[in-house]
């Protein structure tokens, strides 16, 4: 049995909240940054260089971006905030639970431009022919609609970090709570 900084046992139901919790934090946070990192540094890059660049440099991007890391975290950051907002239905959690929920709710936003927005733009560029000519590199670029791109992209970094905030802030609250908790349990 492990005890909190009030001396109160904690149970396992405790332990298993705040893990998911924090896990839940960390998926969301690295995806958010994957997230900022692409509206922030990789597509301002990418948009000052000429078509023979762009494309074989986003093409090689989007592919390397397929990775377990990212997959994963992308893939369990939803769950994990579901499941941590299931652990934390008990009317003591209930500020808590609000946090998640927003969190939940944003990172739903996240997923779901990801899904209707960026795998289709990427799906037709990944299908455009190979190119070879300048003019095929233009036509395979502007499949891509780099400024639709973008803009969803930045609505989706926004969307996680704020789910990333709402979730780091439920913790910050869980953690007041417990020590409320332990206070009341000590007198």
């Amino acid at each position: 049995m492990t005890y909190d900084t009030q001396h109160r046992p904690r149970t396992e139901s405790d332990v298993l909240r705040t893990v998911t919790l924090i896990l839940a934090i960390m998926t969301t946070g690295l995806i958010a940054g994957v997230f900022a990192s692409w509206s922030n540094a990789i597509m301002p890059g990418l948009g000052e260089v000429g078509d023979r660049t762009f494309v074989p440099a986003f093409q090689a991007l989007d592919e390397a971006i397929n990775n377990p890391l990212f997959l994963g975290g992308f893939t369990l950051a939803l769950p994990l905030i579901a499941l941590s907002a299931a652990l934390h239905r008990r009317a003591e959690q209930r500020a808590v639970l609000m946090w998640v929920g927003a969190a939940l709710v944003f990172y739903l936003v996240a997923v779901v431009i990801t899904f209707g927005v960026h795998e289709p733009l990427n799906g037709d560029f990944r299908t455009a022919a190979e190119p070879g000519s300048g003019a095929d590199l233009a036509a395979a670029r502007a499949r891509l609609d780099e400024a639709k791109w973008t803009a969803w992209n930045t609505a989706r970094a926004v969307t996680s970090t704020v789910a990333f905030g709402c979730l780091a802030w439920a913790l910050v609250i869980r953690g007041r709570l417990d020590r409320t908790v332990g206070r009341r349990a000590a007198r």
